[in-house]
């Protein structure tokens, strides 16, 4: 397979970095002029707010928030606001990046965006929450729109955190705009299939690559990396397809059973166990990383960011590594993955299923008409399999790897939206 060595990477744990070594990769095999690239690597817009915070003693707190929007060369930008005390400007502007590839990978007629604000919700209460995520839309109030920027759930924020952003929005708008905003609770315009829908997705990539590599479900064995929304769901299902799930792992260690764990049994022992599989005692717990490097044919990497690093890249026995996470494979390993003949597929295609339904979710707010759970997962799944093909079919094309093959269907899109758009 054929390997081009990337750009130097000064930081491997810098995501921005990270992102920009595959997206120069594929530019230089696309042969796109220095405009286009130009435009392209470049975000469009980079909001940094203050949001002072009454909090429940009486203080006021100052918290920073940010708004990355990449591209709106597509459509409108759209991407997850996360809660986290790491959120820092490069990876929020590698996350928007992302955004922008997924949705092309996947067809969908969105730029990409991320938001985030520098917070610890396990610290906050629930009143303390609703005042942040109200004071964050209103200093974002020129950026988001049905028609502009579309926010989401991310890391330390869902449905509730949504609903908020919602009704502060649509309060400065005199009237109720649902489609504002995607990931909502059922009642407030939210699509049926979305808390699923990116480990939905992951389980179809997952059994599209064992096709291709003629890998029998019920003879397989995989290792789920993370045990919240994302690896939980993509678990569930894959063990629903007949794949043996025999090792997951959360903050609390590895659990692994060679005789395969029964999934809906640890997801509701980690509800009933304040969300973390501490205590559970049908598999064995290894601790630290090891689930990385066990023997298994599928490794869903399900996490955070940089977690198969060039430090551990070499101990990887998977044949097929699906990523569930955003960018959990740093740049300098995947020289290692392309050498041991690992098939990967790679976060921007694997992990689409949720823009996808969130597209959905806003489709239907526009419509003002709400489909089937089964017509959701129908029209969610054929669109992944779709997108694996061409992703497949374009890394047998230029010979390269499925995370290249992928940025290559991306940024060939989104380039010739820009040409045909005029340009500047």
């Amino acid at each position: 397979m054929a390997y081009i060595e990337p750009a130097p990477i000064k930081d491997e744990q810098n995501p921005f970095e990270a992102m920009m070594s595959r997206f120069h990769i594929a530019s230089q095999i696309l042969g796109i002029d220095d405009e286009v690239y130009n435009v392209l690597k470049t975000p469009v817009k980079q909001v940094i707010v203050s949001l002072p915070v009454t909090m429940d003693d009486g203080s006021i707190k100052v918290f920073e928030g940010f708004r990355v929007i990449h591209s709106n060369i597509l459509g409108p930008s759209k991407g997850g606001i996360r809660f986290d005390q790491g959120v820092n400007l490069d990876e929020v502007k590698a996350l928007a990046a992302w955004m922008t590839w997924k949705c092309a990978v996947v067809d969908i007629p969105y730029g990409g965006a991320k938001g985030g604000i520098k917070c610890n919700p396990r610290e906050m209460s629930s009143g303390e929450i609703e005042r942040l995520m109200r004071a964050y839309t209103l200093a974002m109030i020129e950026i988001f729109g049905p028609d502009r920027d579309i926010p989401a759930p991310d890391m330390g924020t869902g449905p509730r955190e949504m609903a908020w952003l919602m009704d502060e929005y649509s309060r400065t708008q005199g009237m109720t705009i649902n489609s504002v905003v995607t990931g909502k609770p059922l009642v407030l315009g939210g699509s049926l299939g979305r808390t699923e829908a990116t480990g939905r997705g992951v389980m179809v990539s997952t059994l599209a690559a064992m096709e291709k590599l003629k890998i029998n479900p019920y003879k397989a064995t995989c290792a789920v990396q993370g045990f919240g929304n994302v690896g939980s769901y993509a678990a569930l299902l894959l063990e629903e397809r007949g794949v043996k799930v025999v090792a997951v792992s959360d903050l609390s260690g590895t659990y692994y059973n060679e005789n395969g764990i029964d999934i809906q049994e640890a997801i509701d022992f980690r509800n009933d166990n304040n969300g973390s599989l501490e205590g559970y005692e049908n598999a064995e717990n290894m601790g630290g990383d090891e689930i990385l490097t066990l023997d298994v044919d599928v490794l869903v990497p399900a996490a955070t960011e940089d977690v198969i690093t060039s430090h551990n890249v070499d101990k990887i026995k998977a044949r097929l590594i699906v990523e569930g996470a955003n960018g959990p494979t740093s740049a300098k390993a995947d020289a290692v993955i392309a050498e041991k003949g690992i098939m990967v597929a790679p976060d921007i295609l694997a992990n689409a299923g949720g823009v996808t339904v969130s597209y959905f979710e806003w489709v239907q707010n526009r419509l003002g008409y709400k489909w089937t759970g089964e017509r959701v997962n129908r029209r969610s799944d054929r669109i992944m399999k779709d997108a694996f093909d061409n992703v497949y079919k374009t890394s047998q094309e230029y010979n390269v790897s499925m995370r290249i093959a992928a940025y290559i269907v991306a940024i060939d899109k989104v380039a010739r939206t820009y040409k045909y758009r005029g340009g500047f």
